[in-house]
């Protein structure tokens, strides 16, 4: 969960999650272990102040619901979520507009997390602190590899790591692979050095960086510039993005909106990430664009841009299909978080 509750309460919302609408009386009735109706009210109680259930009807005609808050955050059993094929997985079809608003204040992080997040970032500049120039040369060319190779291959790209580095380092073209898969390698590296280079555009985001960041990542990719004006499909979700060239401004403006309404670099990484990727405000290169939006954040913040290195393409897709059919983020929040370690405990030490 986003916000802090027990182990109880975190019980209560399972069971109201599945048998909703339910009364105090019944909640107790499906507890495995029974307490007092005062302590039950008690978290319940809890639980509608932290917004994540709703309270309908008044006296003994009062029943809790989950929240719309609560659906960003619970906890999903992604084996069972994608055995079934796209159409049969009751997802929604159509982009959420309520959605931003939601997410614009919602803490993403519990105060355990954010403490953790913190550690991580301070182990991180404490790390850099210790390098030297040639080192952290060395440790910023093989995270470069690293990245463009992991976020190349969620793309499709079949250069493997090590065909990556030859690219890099060699200017050697993989025999056997097409020119665009090359061109895409060499664009996270150009995107990253610029992002580096200039720290103070992930200072607020704006359309502009937005669209200069994904200029940068589609050049010679015969791809279309700036804000999408034609509709775009997702493969494996039954999911469409808006296809109103206005509304996506909006959308896309009020994203950027409410990633700068926070002040946690994690939190505006996190949701810029998760959100490039369910707006599709550009015709391709969308899921690209929010990993390298969400590293400016995460640089002009003070915290170590992430690889994705270690993880499985199939699973960053389901946490990011997720999201698009149910606005869920557990799962995507759980694989950011993950990276985040990852990066800390793998590059600049």
């Amino acid at each position: 969960m986003a916000q802090d509750v027990t182990p109880r309460q975190q019980a209560i919302l399972g069971i109201i999650a599945e048998h909703s609408p339910l009364s105090i009386s019944g909640l107790r009735d499906r507890l495995p272990n029974k307490v007092s109706v005062p302590t039950l009210n008690r978290d319940v109680a809890g639980l509608v102040a932290l917004g994540y259930l709703i309270k309908q009807g008044q006296g003994r005609a009062t029943v809790y619901e989950p929240s719309p808050i609560y659906s960003v955050f619970a906890p999903v059993d992604m084996e069972d979520y994608f055995a079934f094929e796209p159409d049969n997985r009751r997802a929604s079809t159509g982009f959420n507009p309520g959605l931003l608003s939601l997410l614009r204040n919602v803490p993403l992080f519990t105060t355990e997390e954010n403490r953790w997040l913190d550690k991580l970032k301070r182990d991180y500049q404490q790390n850099l602190a210790t390098l030297s120039p040639a080192i952290y040369q060395k440790e910023l060319e093989r995270m470069t590899i690293e990245l463009s190779w992991k976020s190349s291959q969620i793309e499709g790209n079949t250069y493997s790591l090590l065909e990556t580095e030859q690219l890099f380092v060699e200017q050697t073209v993989a025999q056997g692979r097409s020119r665009d898969e090359a061109t895409m390698l060499l664009n996270h590296k150009a995107c990253l050095e610029f992002i580096l280079e200039h720290q103070e555009i992930g200072r607020v985001l704006n359309l502009a960086t937005l669209e200069q960041i994904h200029s940068l990542l589609i050049k010679d990719l015969n791809v279309n510039r700036n804000l999408r004006s034609r509709t775009v499909g997702i493969t494996g979700t039954a999911y469409k993005p808006l296809d109103n060239h206005y509304q996506i401004r909006e959308a896309a403006e009020l994203m950027c909106d409410t990633i700068n309404n926070r002040t946690s670099g994690f939190e505006k990484a996190l949701l810029a990430v998760a959100l490039i990727s369910y707006i599709q405000p550009f015709e391709d290169g969308n899921k690209r664009t929010g990993r390298m939006v969400g590293n400016a954040l995460l640089i002009a913040d003070g915290a170590c841009p992430l690889s994705y290195r270690s993880v499985e393409s199939i699973e960053y897709k389901k946490a990011m299909l997720l999201f698009y059919e149910q606005n869920n983020l557990s799962a995507f929040k759980s694989l950011f978080m993950q990276q985040v370690e990852f990066a800390v405990t793998t590059y600049f030490r």
